[in-house]
């Protein structure tokens, strides 16, 4: 099928231009906040809407400057050394989510210090709405037409206008289904079934290692950026990427189930 035509700009008013990438990430942040806002009303209660109201702003930061700054350093490098003026050109695409994760990470270590709060529980509520906005972020880079799929013969495949004449794999979509609803619905259950926020780091292991696992499936049918190409076996750049983000993810989800849930004592 031909990819649907819509204007990547949502808005114009004279000199003001919005565009649908920008109004995507502004919506993923605003709708993952007033999540956030409501967990903080679930035990342990360590972390207040104050706290949630506060932080938004370093979140916002964090995903911005970590995804951009991510990308630069992770997959094209050597283009941007030569073009730093293009750097700051974030309407033309080019967000990394293990940059922003680290960028978030960073503001959230940051503030919890300042704050004097145990990191773990700001975690755990900031992962459990992190994938509204990936999901929001995946619908951007498809009306944006990049990161597009490998070549495909499926009845929905999508001929994107800068990939070829070939149908692919629309694996944003994907990507905006498996990291984006069914994460939000596994973190959901962990936190409204299985009482996840009185367990630290079980919430955020999951998000960790759900987004791992989904990312390194979903790298199966998704084009790799062409100034990187196959690795090893014919893995790809965000394969490797996940493999820490999984490791990691498991063990905090262990040593969270090891220990007794707060205020059960």
């Amino acid at each position: 099928m031909p990819f649907p035509d819509i204007d990547p700009v949502a808005i114009q008013i004279g000199p003001l231009v919005i565009r649908w990438y920008a109004l995507a990430y502004i919506t993923g942040l605003v709708l993952g906040w007033r999540y956030c806002l409501r967990l903080t009303a679930r035990p342990p209660h360590a972390v207040t809407r104050e706290h949630i109201d506060d932080f938004l702003l370093w979140a916002t930061l964090g995903v911005v400057l970590g995804g951009r700054l991510g990308y630069v350093a992770f997959y094209q490098p050597g283009y941007f050394i030569v073009h730093p003026i293009e750097i700051p050109q974030m309407w033309k695409g080019g967000m990394s989510f293990h940059g922003g994760l680290l960028g978030v990470l960073v503001a959230m270590l940051l503030y919890a210090r300042r704050h004097g709060l145990a990191l773990l529980n700001l975690t755990d509520i900031v992962t459990a709405g992190a994938p509204i906005g990936i999901f929001f972020g995946r619908i951007a880079n498809f009306i944006n037409g990049e990161l597009w799929g490998r070549t495909t013969d499926v009845p929905w495949g999508v001929v994107f206008p800068r990939a070829g004449p070939l149908p692919r794999h629309p694996s944003q979509l994907y990507e905006a289904a498996l990291e984006g609803l069914l994460l939000f619905t596994l973190l959901a259950a962990a936190i409204y079934a299985w009482r996840g926020l009185a367990r630290p780091g079980l919430v955020s292991g999951l998000f960790m290692a759900g987004y791992a696992v989904a990312r390194m499936a979903i790298e199966v049918v998704r084009q790799p950026d062409v100034q990187i190409g196959f690795l090893a076996g014919g893995s790809t750049m965000g394969q490797w990427l996940s493999i820490p983000l999984l490791l990691f993810g498991l063990y905090l989800v262990h040593r969270a189930l090891r220990r007794t849930p707060v205020g059960s004592q």
